[in-house]
This record gives structure tokens, C-alpha cells and sequence, in this order.
């Protein structure tokens, strides 16, 4: 099987279940017919740019999506001491979450969310004392509020 077949391939394995390693595509290439090495999959990932996401339970895995950056801006710890100092409350509407601030801390802690790469987040539009997140969907804005209503 040649090359474009391959990463054919790779683009519908990472689009239907969650990679998080080289090895892992190896296998599921392999079980699929194809017989590549590691090195050959490295090419392959920086070839279709893909990148390793982290949802909000932290797992990390490839995707194709090219909104992500490929590491965090932030870490859990500068995430969690800025909501702790800036968010009052955090509500649901369908896939939108709408964040209450102090007032004048709602840039800095939208900056914070947007820079920990959420897959389950869109976007956020900050203003003085409000934020406005959109989720992918309503499930993940569940997820997403019960895990912002941890700090």
C-alpha cells in the first residue's frame, strides 16, 4: 500500500478514537495492512501536522484539528490560582458557559482558559467581568463547568 493510502489511513484512525502514542497507530496500522515503522510515523505526523490535544481530564492524544497548539500555554496550577483570585460563579446555557469576574478580571482569566488548549472549548470573548465560553457541545460545557467549579 503506498503512502497516500497510509496517511489516508492515519487521518480516519484519528478522527474516529483517541491516539496517544506512536506505537498505538503503529498497531492500528498494522491491523489494518499496513506495516510501517516508528521513524516512518514520526514523517508521517509532522507530514499531516497533527498534534497532541489534552482534554480536560488531562488525556492527552493526536488530532488533526489545526486550532490547537501543540503544547499548553498555562499549567493546572496557574489555572487554578487565577480562578481561585478571579471567577465568582460559572453558569450553563447549552454549549455556552457564561464566567462572572471581579470586575477588570476577565481578560487574564480568559487568557488563562484559552491558553490551556481545552479540546472541549471553541472559544472564549472576554469583556470587564464576564466571559463567554463556547463549547463544542452541551455535554463537554457540563464537563467543562463542573471542572472550572473545582476552583
Amino acid at each position: 500500500m503506498n503512502r497516500r493510502e497510509r496517511l489516508k489511513t492515519i487521518k480516519e484512525i484519528i478522527n474516529s478514537r483517541k491516539i496517544s502514542c506512536q506505537e498505538e497507530l503503529v498497531k492500528e496500522l498494522e491491523d489494518r495492512g499496513f506495516s510501517v515503522t516508528q521513524s516512518t510515523i514520526s514523517r508521517d505526523l509532522n507530514e499531516l501536522r497533527l498534534t497532541k490535544v489534552r482534554n480536560h481530564k488531562q488525556q492527552e492524544y493526536y488530532s488533526l484539528d489545526s486550532r490547537f497548539y501543540k503544547e499548553n500555554m498555562f499549567n493546572y496550577e496557574k489555572f487554578s490560582s487565577k480562578f481561585k483570585e478571579s471567577v465568582l460563579s460559572v453558569s450553563k446555557a447549552q454549549n455556552i458557559l457564561v464566567i462572572r469576574t471581579y470586575p477588570g478580571e476577565a481578560q487574564g482569566a480568559a487568557a488563562i482558559l484559552d491558553g490551556m488548549n481545552f479540546v472541549e472549548i471553541l472559544g472564549t470573548v472576554a469583556g470587564d467581568d464576564t466571559i463567554i465560553c463556547i463549547a463544542d457541545n452541551a455535554d463537554n460545557a457540563e464537563k467543562m463547568q463542573k471542572f472550572m467549579k473545582q476552583y
